[in-house]
């Protein structure tokens, strides 16, 4: 718990059932709850905190020769893309990791990548400093867009995805008009690195500033949208897509890597030093609470049901819930980095520094 020393303990497997189920005790001052097949329940009743341990329900070790740097599953959970440092990008069956298609075309890492709402289209984005569209059905590159300077390190996409949004090394964020494979804008200039973004439609109560001039009638869906930068010089900030204006600058214990809309008031952001923030964008001086489980640094985070999913740079990837007390985590990375997580329904994919692709099940619980 945090602020107070840490308590260790160890499990002893005493035998199997019939069933092949572990029969499991455990050290003083823990407590060996529900075990099954794929899961194991810990508490500690003395802190009155529990975690259940999670085992995938499938890896894909064949997808990618070296580390997975990001991956997304479609919309109707049928295809998963994903990146590699072996220079690829791949398009495969989410159910058994096959491969469908290569997407090649980025020259060096392509550092992100991602489904449009549709499913049939892929965005990425390479330390080329390019942003890519591909198909997913044929594999062709159909648009690419160049104007950043540095390498491209996250995107979104507005609405549908007649615009996406990419951010760079180069310390700006972009709005792209895809029908047209032009750039609408700078939408911020941070002349720090900007690591990850989200876009969120923001509070009614939010005063997103007014636009200095007419926006372009290419730009679609921008209206009542707010776009976080998690930044690399310790600032997440708040800005408003069509006004491009500052909404909040929230400055915080060390570089930030991501950021995610928990709600249109609740943000989450993660941090090099292992913190996780949760902010109200309404009021940003001081964080709601801070999550730490360890001082790796926060590589994603994801919005799941009532809570959320993060994975961390010593292989920690785990759900949390409203309540705080309990926490779910998703086990077998060991030390390597957890460097995406992706959902779809109650499958869970991550991918590792291990180059395997690993895919939890929750119905399992």
């Amino acid at each position: 718990s945090a602020g107070k020393p840490t308590l260790y303990g160890s499990l002893t497997r005493r035998g199997l059932s019939t069933e092949g189920v572990p029969d499991i005790a455990a050290s003083e001052g823990f407590v060996v709850g529900e075990v099954t097949k794929k899961s194991i329940l810990i508490s500690c009743p003395h802190e009155n905190v529990s975690t259940k341990f999670l085992a995938p329900y499938t890896t894909f070790c064949r997808i990618h020769q070296k580390s997975i740097t990001c991956l997304d599953i479609s919309s109707g959970g049928g295809l998963g893309v994903s990146t590699s440092t072996d220079g690829t990008m791949k398009i495969w069956q989410a159910a058994n990791g096959e491969i469908r298609r290569l997407l090649e075309g980025h020259v060096y890492d392509v550092n992100c990548c991602r489904f449009f709402p549709s499913g049939l289209v892929v965005l990425s984005g390479g330390m080329d400093a390019q942003l890519k569209i591909w198909s997913a059905e044929d594999a062709s590159c159909v648009v690419t867009f160049k104007g950043h300077k540095g390498g491209i390190l996250d995107t979104a996409i507005v609405d549908r995805g007649r615009n996406v949004l990419s951010c760079s090394r180069d310390g700006t964020a972009r709005l792209w008009d895809c029908g047209k494979s032009a750039c609408l804008g700078v939408i911020a200039d941070c002349s720090s690195p900007v690591n990850g973004i989200a876009l969120g439609t923001a509070d009614s109560s939010l005063n997103l500033g007014m636009p200095e001039k007419a926006p372009s009638e290419r730009e679609v869906g921008t209206e009542g949208k707010i776009l976080l930068l998690a930044r690399e010089d310790k600032k997440l900030q708040g800005v408003g897509l069509q006004s491009r204006q500052p909404v909040f600058l929230f400055v915080g214990s060390d570089a930030f890597n991501c950021c995610t809309f928990l709600s249109s008031t609740y943000i989450l952001a993660g941090a090099q030093d292992g913190n996780i923030y949760q902010l109200d964008v309404r009021n940003t001086n001081a964080p709601i609470q801070v999550i730490h489980r360890s001082g790796a640094p926060v590589l994603s985070l994801l919005p799941y049901r009532d809570g959320f999913i993060a994975s961390q740079g010593d292989g920690t990837c785990f759900i949390v819930q409203q309540d705080l007390d309990y926490v779910l985590d998703l086990t077998e990375a060991d030390c390597d980095p957890v460097y995406k997580v992706a959902s779809w329904e109650k499958q869970i994919y991550t991918c590792c520094r291990d180059g395997i692709v690993r895919r939890y099940q929750l119905s399992d619980l």
